[in-house]
């Protein structure tokens, strides 16, 4: 992805600081993230997220709301619904610039702030809450020492994740006199709920009860062994995989023209871990996988190997002829399955500075399901070997190769 570093107003004027991550192929739609309470648009569960959703065709917006970070503007003097009012104000900002987002995501307190906001965001087509509390005073646990200096004297200093905060008595009053439960019952978007069972900082029963709040279409996704601030790189990347096949079932994800002489678009691989191998590869808004190496050739086992994709095209393309020739003839087959051997090693291949020598060898071994006779058995399996993959495996191909701008 690339990055811009803009800023806008937020609710009181103060400039506030973001990335706007961008997807290197076709923007498919935009998406507005809210992180964590004193978090800020850098943490690592935000950056991830938004990386992996941009590596799928989606601009992601995240900002430090006022006080925090890059942003401008006293932390003390903010409240909950001072971060709902910087969400609206980033909506606006994306729509200026002619991407409105279809999709709020809010990770802990910012989950709370996301449901409150969305009802003014008209854009938005669907709402997802990481963590996120049923009820905003839940974060005043994390200062409950405090309370009643912040209440006697206003504001008070705090310790949060080893780091000093002043918290506002307006905070603390904002927090507790808001209920979600309307705005979430009122939400009119798809809402997708995901939680870690053994969250120690905001139980999953918060989760249970915005989940119940809601009103159909609503999805609920447990984060498994994750923690709260989604600290580790595999739940971050799970989590963002999973809100992206989510969405593309709310948001008109379409992609622009295919180019001409391509019409079935433009396949775009784009490295999703420059540490390994995972790569991101889309091929229009509905098609999104990842391809990785085997951890014996320093992948992560994360996807399909490249020769296991060529693989799975040879057979994928093997059973689709056959089912469409015995189709056409009205014969009794019931299923196709196909299995596919390659004989070479993968990552060491690239070793091999330009030898060929060695060939590539594929064994197919294809099962046919149903009624047929010997005779129709023996012409599916000559027809196997007529599928498009198969003759393009089968001879010479041309492969041209441009260093883009």
């Amino acid at each position: 992805m690339s990055t811009e570093r803009v800023t806008f107003k937020g609710h009181s004027g103060d400039m506030l600081s973001a990335r706007l991550d961008l997807p290197e192929g076709p923007h498919l739609g935009t998406a507005l993230f809210a992180h964590c309470f004193t978090c800020g648009k850098d943490i690592p569960a935000a950056r991830r997220i938004a990386g992996r959703l941009a590596g799928m065709g989606l601009a992601v917006l995240r900002f430090d709301f006022t006080g925090l970070g890059h942003s401008e503007g006293e932390f003390e003097n903010t409240s909950f619904t001072s971060n709902v009012s910087d969400l609206v104000q980033a909506a606006d900002y994306l729509a200026a610039r002619g991407m409105a987002p279809g999709i709020i995501i809010g990770h802990s307190l910012g989950g709370a702030a996301v449901l409150r906001a969305a009802g003014q965001i008209d854009s938005l087509k669907a709402v997802v809450t990481i963590g996120a509390p049923y009820d905003p005073e839940h974060v005043t646990h994390n200062f409950s020492d405090a309370l009643p200096d912040i209440i006697a004297k206003g504001a008070a200093e705090v310790n949060l994740g080893g780091r000093p905060f002043r918290i506002g008595r307006d905070f603390v009053r904002d927090v507790q006199e808001e209920k979600l439960a309307p705005a979430i019952g009122g939400l009119h978007r798809a809402l997708l709920v995901m939680h870690a069972p053994r969250d120690s900082i905001v139980s999953v029963d918060n989760a249970a009860n915005i989940f119940m709040a809601a009103k159909h279409p609503k999805s609920f996704v447990t984060l498994d062994n994750a923690d709260h601030l989604i600290t580790r790189k595999e739940d971050a990347e799970y989590a963002a995989e999973v809100i992206a096949a989510w969405a593309g079932k709310y948001l008109e994800m379409r992609p622009p023209a295919p180019p001409i002489g391509a019409p079935e678009g433009v396949v775009r691989v784009a490295e999703a871990d420059p540490e390994g191998f995972l790569q991101d590869i889309n091929h229009g808004p509905a098609h999104h996988t990842v391809a990785d190496e085997p951890l014996a050739y320093g992948g992560t086992n994360r996807g399909m190997s490249p020769y296991g994709f060529l693989s799975a095209g040879l057979g994928a393309c093997t059973s689709m002829t056959i089912r469409m020739y015995a189709r056409r003839k009205n014969w009794p087959l019931t299923n196709v399955s196909v299995d596919v051997t390659h004989d070479k090693v993968h990552a060491q291949d690239a070793e091999e500075n330009g030898d060929t020598t060695r060939i590539d060898s594929f064994h197919r071994e294809i099962t046919l399901e149903g009624a047929l006779d010997a005779e129709q058995r023996k012409r599916l399996l000559e027809v196997a070997d007529k599928c498009p993959v198969h003759r393009t495996l089968g001879t010479s191909s041309k492969i041209t190769t441009a260093l883009a701008n």
